[in-house]
């Protein structure tokens, strides 16, 4: 059973959210501010994490950025905001999703639903033959869910695994933003520019010595993405 935290501090919000993942069959943790979501990841075993950005004592924001410090849980973000500024600053910090208040229930669990998904496949260990796939110092072992540079370990969300995964693989292939996420989202790529692109960033920051003028991961101007074949 999939264990999932939800962290708000509107004690209603984070009941109805409870009877729904419940009756999905997930077993449900509450908290109702950041720091209690923190000391409560670091005592139980959580597959993902709800959280609310604005919340006394620890915001979801500053929780989010303690709790990447030592995890790659998936986390969705829930805001009252529905400014892009806030979406962006959600996936800037490290979120996987993010979900605006008022939302629709059965939206959530499909989101948690999609998330744990990619997060149970990212941490499971294939019994095949290794599939390792290399570019220059760019090493990436799909077996075990390990990237490398230059020898380095890079530790990366799922989200991020998986966008460059997709590109190394297909190595000197362009792909489009709606393409990265269609293919990594598995949804209908609507107002995608922002999301790609903020994880995009944060994959270049992790794995190029230079993110301005990155080696691997390099932008094609009016099309989209590509890691280069070295």
């Amino acid at each position: 059973m999939n264990t999932i935290l939800v962290c708000d501090d509107d004690k209603e919000i984070v009941e109805a959210i409870e009877i729904y993942l419940s009756q999905e069959g997930y077993r449900v943790l509450k908290a109702y501010d950041g720091a209690q979501a923190v000391e409560m990841l670091e005592k139980n075993e959580v597959q993902l994490l709800i959280i609310d950005i604005m919340m006394p004592r620890l915001d979801g924001i500053r929780a989010t950025l303690k709790i990447r410090e030592n995890s790659s849980i998936p986390i969705i973000i829930l805001s009252a905001k529905s400014e892009d500024a806030d979406k962006i600053l959600g996936l800037n910090i490290g979120a996987d999703d993010y979900v605006t208040k008022p939302f629709n229930p059965l939206e959530l669990v499909a989101r948690v639903k999609s998330q744990i998904r990619r997060y149970t496949k990212l941490g499971t260990v294939a019994d095949e033959q290794q599939n390792v796939f290399q570019t220059g110092g760019l090493i990436i072992n799909d077996d075990l869910k390990e990237v490398t540079v230059d020898g380095e370990p890079v530790k990366l969300t799922p989200i991020e695994y998986n966008i460059l995964l997709l590109l190394v693989k297909n190595q000197g292939k362009v792909f489009s933003i709606n393409q990265i996420y269609e293919s990594i989202w598995n949804e209908d790529a609507i107002g995608a520019d922002n999301t790609v692109a903020v994880h995009i960033r944060h994959i270049r920051e992790k794995i190029e010595i230079n993110a301005k003028e990155p080696r691997y991961l390099k932008v094609v101007w009016g099309i989209g993405y590509k890691v280069e074949k070295l």
